[in-house]
């Protein structure tokens, strides 16, 4: 197979996003000098012949382009109708006064609504805006502050007649690369769709809780990261894969200006179907917890000295009181702490993944084993799971 043919797909791709680029500009950017799509087009096909030096095949032509460039705008616009009805606008007050606004997306026929917990945080008083306009008040159900997930609710009877929940989709088949839509009300201007990618897997995101005296900070693994344009306000709104289904639900941008840098971040949709259940059921929900510091990765020289794999997370410091500290688990800074390799014999390559793993696949009171390297020895150390404090 010859270059052109291999690498097809991937010209059509990117000469179909100019096209869409060019097509969703601000009007007032349009000019009398405005370039014909097909000259647009024609360049762009001259452009790739010349880097290959050779002509494109006939199926590669301005015709194929502009069908590519109708059949995605078909997708997003489908996806954009569908979506947008379970897409909400969350006012929130104190003794009425707004303290700001996020995004939701509608859960269930009840009328749970999932959103940030930082959007909600401080609040007394919630009132729901829907896409068609109409609105209605909101109890707080529940928060978590270490995925900044919440749940409002709104009386079932409030839902207009065409809002349905939206699918939940597999976190563990999200691909980098993979296109997703964000859905959200960005400065507050209602009902905003932006397109981008998933630039990235396996991202943490900081608690925002204060950290007690004595242990590190959580974070949430299994973070997605996307080049979806992101901004204040899109805050709760969900992530959609091509087929409509929620991936993740946005949450935070990385920025210096306060707007999108092309950064943004994404609660996977595996923590919402682990948490909000419960958050619904329950208010709160409570993290399986061990009790220990863990150190950075360490250095090559590092891991050399030690005598340790690549792969693997140094206890720096056992808690006292805790799970681990009743284990036996052995933690210092310098030469001496345990190395964790593995977890009910699944192998973790670092912080994140053992994070990951007690997250997403353990529960408070399970006994898990720990495989651990200690004195050059390889030992098993059984654990009881502890409540995170």
């Amino acid at each position: 197979m010859n270059r052109i043919s291999r690498h097809y797909p991937l010209y059509l791709f990117i000469a179909t996003l100019f096209l869409t680029a060019l097509a969703c500009q601000a009007p007032e950017r349009f000019t009398a000098t405005q370039p014909d799509q097909e000259a647009i087009i024609q360049a762009a096909v001259a452009t790739i012949e010349a880097e290959q030096s050779g002509p494109l095949p006939a199926t590669f032509t301005s015709s194929s382009l502009a069908a590519a460039d109708t059949s995605l705008e078909s997708v997003l616009v489908s996806l954009y109708q569908q979506a947008t009805p379970s897409v909400v606008h969350i006012f929130v007050r104190d003794f009425g006064i707004t303290l700001g606004s996020g995004s939701g997306f509608v859960f269930d026929t009840e009328g749970h609504i999932v959103t940030n917990n930082h959007v909600v945080t401080d609040g007394s008083e919630f009132e729901v805006a829907f896409a068609d306009g109409s609105r209605a008040l909101a109890t707080l159900v529940g928060t978590d502050v270490d995925s900044d997930l919440a749940v409002i609710k709104v009386d079932a009877n409030d839902l207009p007649p065409n809002t349905q929940p939206i699918p939940l989709g597999d976190s563990d088949a999200v691909l980098a690369g993979q296109f997703v839509i964000a859905i959200g009300n960005p400065f507050g201007e209602v009902s905003s769709m932006s397109v981008g990618i998933i630039s990235g897997l396996g991202r943490t995101l900081e608690s925002q809780r204060t950290p007690e005296e004595g242990n590190g900070r959580y974070s949430l693994p299994k973070v997605l990261q996307t080049d979806a344009a992101i901004n204040p306000g899109n805050s709760g709104g969900p992530l959609l894969n091509l087929s409509g289904e929620v991936i993740g639900v946005n949450s935070a941008i990385l920025t210096l200006t306060g707007t999108n840098s092309g950064v943004g971040f994404s609660i996977p949709v595996a923590a919402v179907q682990r948490i909000i259940p419960t958050l619904i059921a329950e208010g709160s929900y409570t993290y399986p917890y061990i009790g220990i510091n863990m150190a950075e990765p360490l250095s090559v020289e590092a891991l050399d000295e030690l005598g340790l794999p690549a792969q693997g997370v140094y206890v720096t410091r056992v808690v006292p009181g805790t799970p681990a500290d009743e284990a036996g688990l052995l933690g210092n800074p310098g030469p001496g702490g345990d190395y964790i390799t593995a977890i009910n014999g699944e192998p973790v390559r670092d912080s994140s993944e053992l994070i990951s793993y007690l997250v997403f696949e353990t529960e408070v009171g399970q006994t898990i084993e720990l495989t651990v390297i200690r004195n050059n020895q390889k030992v098993t150390v059984p654990l009881i799971l502890g409540a995170r404090p």
